[in-house]
């Protein structure tokens, strides 16, 4: 049977791992060409816009890898 809530774990979860992740893995870092290159394409005001961008998508992409791949571990092994 299935969790009611398995609505709001799922989502709770990928966002408690991607803070989890931002406090053990490093988050990209550019060139400053680069940056700018970037900056310049996004049309965004400054670099410290396109670092809140780059450090969001990736903590929650981290979380959400993380996240699945530990359910799958569990379900696999763990679970009876």
């Amino acid at each position: 049977m299935n969790n009611p809530f398995e609505t709001l774990i799922v989502p709770g979860g990928i966002l408690l791992l991607g803070f989890l992740s931002a406090l053990l893995l490093p988050a990209p870092a550019f060139n400053l060409s680069m940056a700018q290159h970037l900056q310049q394409m996004l049309h965004l005001q400054d670099l410290n816009q396109l670092y809140t961008l780059v450090f969001c998508i990736w903590f929650l992409l981290l979380g959400t890898v993380e996240f699945f791949v530990i359910r799958f571990v569990w379900r696999r092994w763990f679970r009876s």
